[in-house]
């Protein structure tokens, strides 16, 4: 049974593009349709979210308590290393795992999750181990697409 769902930020919550100002400030873009995905669908699979990203972001930390995630892995520069941290304190398998993810540094906890799934425009690679690859493009809903089909291929 999947007890968590690991996302990426960039490319799979987001549309992958860093938006900065003439005075340095970053932006980010998240859907609306992932959000209500992570909040009103997730919940309800009794799936707990965590975010897993290689970019620390303060922007990150907002949407995540805007969403209600409370698990929050900012600045890895090895996301199999941070998530086996993770999931053994945690004292969960990795057959408890879904992950999404777009690129090459999700690829080893991809091999290792129980469920993968990745959105339309990841990289050739990333979508070739994905157990779901969603219609829609990363930040334009695909994590609530691979939500909905995480519910409607429950074990």
């Amino acid at each position: 049974m999947i007890k968590l769902l690991v996302l990426d930020v960039d490319g799979t919550m987001t549309d992958g593009k860093l938006y900065i100002s003439g005075t340095g400030e970053l932006f980010k873009s998240f859907s609306v349709l992932d959000g209500y995905g992570i909040v009103n669908i997730l919940s309800t699979l009794d799936i707990i979210p965590v975010i897993l990203t290689g970019r620390k972001s303060e922007i990150v930390e907002f949407r995540a308590e805007e969403l209600g995630i409370k698990e929050v892995l900012q600045g890895s520069n090895n996301k199999r290393v941070t998530l086996e941290n993770y999931i053994k304190k945690k004292k969960i398998s990795w057959d408890e795992i879904a992950y999404m993810g777009d690129d090459m540094n999700d690829y080893e906890c991809m091999l290792k999750a129980k469920v993968t799934g990745c959105p339309y425009n990841a990289v050739e690679n990333i979508k070739k181990i994905a157990d779901y690859v969603t219609i829609a493009k990363g930040g334009e809903g695909a994590v609530r697409e691979y939500i909905e089909w995480l519910r409607d291929n429950k074990e």
